[in-house]
């Protein structure tokens, strides 16, 4: 079923791919000038936390997570960004280092497009400078959003909220009445979520017994997302 109208799931997704909607033939040829394509491995490294930015990136297929590292070497999963979503350009908006790493959560085709490019067409279109700019501020009240869920709610009210998300980023040429597999390892729905793998685990298993969801392997088949709704408030 759809969300739309029971479930504000634009509060949760920072939408990138918005920012090359409807950009000029000229401006996505001047973008997309040098731009090139690589495959990326499961769990592959796109680029690295503190390292200089050399452009930005676009997901013309697959999943990426961006996360964080705390002292331990344990992740932090920040956002994950779906087919069609740029990201990699606050580094060059800030003139800084990347402040979180990237890595491929499946098989994924990724386009690299070059720093001066993208900047370039950056100053020639005020399309595109409108468009970042407004989701510069959208993503500001998503991550609002996210620090207020991880202050106030509990851990199956957060993992219902990530669950109704990562629904919506699973949806493939999708129906009313279709199932939706969410394909995300057990430890990187714990750092999405910010617990531990076996509260995961636990509340995993009393959403099945309520017959919210089915598992199959590391999938997650959502049955009943008005419940899941619920639980997220």
């Amino acid at each position: 079923m759809s969300i739309k109208g029971i479930f504000p799931i634009d509060n949760w997704d920072f939408k990138s791919e918005s920012i090359l909607a409807d950009l000029p033939s000229e401006d996505l040829q001047l973008l997309t000038a040098h731009k090139s394509e690589q495959m990326y491995k499961k769990g592959e490294i796109i680029f690295r936390e503190g390292a200089y930015p050399g452009g930005i990136f676009y997901i013309s297929a697959g999943k990426v997570k961006k996360y964080k590292l705390d002292n331990e070497g344990r992740e932090h999963i920040i956002y994950v960004a779906n087919t069609g979503e740029i990201f990699g350009y606050h580094a060059i908006l800030s003139e800084d280092r990347y402040p979180d790493s990237a890595a491929a959560l499946e098989e994924s085709r990724i386009a690299f497009i070059p720093r001066e490019d993208f900047l370039e067409t950056l100053h020639q279109s005020e399309i595109l400078s409108r468009h970042l700019l407004k989701t510069l501020s959208h993503e500001f009240a998503v991550l609002t959003n996210s620090l207020s869920m991880f202050a106030q709610k509990s851990v199956r009210e957060r993992l219902a909220l990530q669950l109704i998300v990562l629904r919506e980023k699973y949806k493939v040429n999708f129906k009313p009445g279709m199932p939706v597999e969410i394909n995300m390892s057990r430890d990187d729905l714990a750092s999405l979520v910010g617990t531990a793998r076996e509260n995961v685990v636990r509340v995993l298993t009393e959403f099945k017994e309520a017959d919210i969801l089915e598992t199959k392997g590391r999938k997650i088949i959502v049955h009943d997302v008005n419940k899941l709704i619920q639980i997220a408030k």
